[in-house]
């Protein structure tokens, strides 16, 4: 199983939903279908 490779645009609009819009990690990771720890790295 590799790493998965994530658009830069798909990387700033998860960073921006949690950093801008106030939404918590764990309802990212989940709407976008990531884990957590891909949106901390």
């Amino acid at each position: 199983m590799g790493k998965p490779n994530f658009s830069d645009e798909f990387k700033r609009d998860a960073v921006s939903q949690i950093t801008e819009r106030g939404y918590p990690v764990a309802e990212v990771s989940q709407r976008l279908g990531v884990s957590r720890h891909s949106l901390y790295a």
